[in-house]
């Protein structure tokens, strides 16, 4: 792979992963400065995550049709930072519940297809797209420690500029990347999915990351508000995000050896069971910062090993001409339904703070049910192509 490309895809996904690490951690931040309880902040998280539901399938559909990835990455990107601008205005429930659905739903647009681009430039090599993934954790580490400094000192309101930025410098970047060249049948051959999809072992994966991604609701909507109510210094936020991505970092520089030697139905089980324990901890412990930074280092395994083992899943799966809608009916349903349903009951059990122990018992119980099915995936034989 030449060193340009590299770096061409790189820069997208450091700026696409750094606007993740501003609004993982401080759009609830942003939100509870506006005056929003707790249920308000998980419905307004829950409509933001819920468009992950049509998005990805809508772009995807239309990548596969035309093979234009490229053209439908900028398109989000410009419009997906069109939209965010609005905030600067808004102050009320109903316009940021909108703006913020309009912004998730073009930027849905961005990733399926920038990771399908980034697997076909590299002949879908797991080292490469494993270093070249890393600069995504790098720009969530990146922004997650610079937001929360600016927060501190300018207060929440910044959060809105940072969001800016990060999402100009998507789309110059997008600017920057080439697309392969596609082969007609490539675009042409858009053959039926939906064998694939009613596929037991699709079924069982597919609900095992949707309980894993459920499981992240306390995590992904009230951490930041957390570590605040436990009395940790301003700092902590950015500090145990960042060591939860740099475990991130770490998995993915090694993780095209982890399948050398583990299958991904065995890396999946491993992922959930630990991301179980993961919540516990978090939950009951605290207040202890050591529990804190054990927890973090988990998120190697919880995020960074079990994308890395969807990925190849679902690069077995799915047939060439079906890999954008196989990418997006994952990002869909594990994202979308998963991610919206996590935010929505995090919202209603962490009553402000007072059922903070409760949310991460839920999460944990949902981590454990997805280990149980990840269990029962039926098993690839060695000389199998497909999953």
């Amino acid at each position: 792979m030449k060193s340009l490309l590299f770096i061409r895809s790189s820069f997208s996904y450091f700026w696409y992963f750094g606007l993740l690490g501003l609004t993982i951690p401080f759009l609830s931040v942003f939100l509870d400065g506006k005056g929003f309880s707790s249920i308000e902040i998980g419905e307004i998280l829950a409509v933001f995550t819920a468009t992950k539901i049509v998005g990805p399938t809508l772009w995807a559909t239309l990548a596969d049709k035309t093979g234009k990835q490229l053209a439908i990455i900028r398109l989000g990107a410009f419009l997906a930072c069109l939209f965010f601008t609005a905030l600067f205005w808004l102050n009320d429930y109903w316009p940021i519940v909108f703006c913020m659905a309009t912004f998730s739903l073009f930027w849905t647009a961005i990733l399926p297809q920038l990771e399908v681009m980034t697997l076909n430039s590299i002949r879908r090599s797991p080292k490469i797209y494993a270093r070249i993934r890393l600069w995504g954790s790098i720009g969530f580490i990146v922004f997650a420690i610079l937001a929360g400094e600016l927060i501190e000192i300018f207060g929440s309101e910044v959060f809105t500029t940072i969001g800016f930025i990060i999402l100009f410098g998507l789309f110059g970047s997008t600017l920057l990347v080439k697309q392969s060249s596609i082969k007609p049948s490539q675009i042409t051959k858009t053959s039926s999915i939906i064998d694939k999809i009613v596929n037991a072992r699709f079924i069982l994966f597919f609900c095992a990351g949707l309980l894993l991604q459920m499981s992240f609701g306390p995590y992904y909507s009230f951490f930041a508000l957390y570590l605040r109510d436990l009395d940790y210094p301003s700092y902590a936020v950015g500090l145990l995000i960042s060591l939860g991505v740099i475990a991130e970092i770490a998995i993915f520089v090694f993780a095209g050896n982890v399948f050398k030697y583990f299958s991904v139905k065995a890396v999946l089980v491993f992922c959930l069971i630990t991301t179980a324990i993961r919540w516990l901890l978090m939950g009951h412990f605290g207040y202890s910062a050591m529990v804190l930074v054990l927890s973090q280092c988990i998120h190697a395994a919880s995020f960074g090993l079990y994308h890395s083992a969807s990925i190849q899943f679902l690069q077995q799966h799915f047939d060439p001409s079906q890999q954008n809608r196989g990418q997006a009916i994952y990002i869909a349903g594990v994202y979308g339904v998963g991610g919206a349903i996590g935010a929505y009951v995090a919202g209603v059990t962490w009553l402000d703070g007072t059922g903070a122990t409760l949310s991460y018992n839920v999460a944990f119980a949902a981590a454990c049910v997805g280990a149980i099915f990840a269990i029962f995936i039926p098993k690839i034989l060695p000389h199998q192509n497909k999953a």
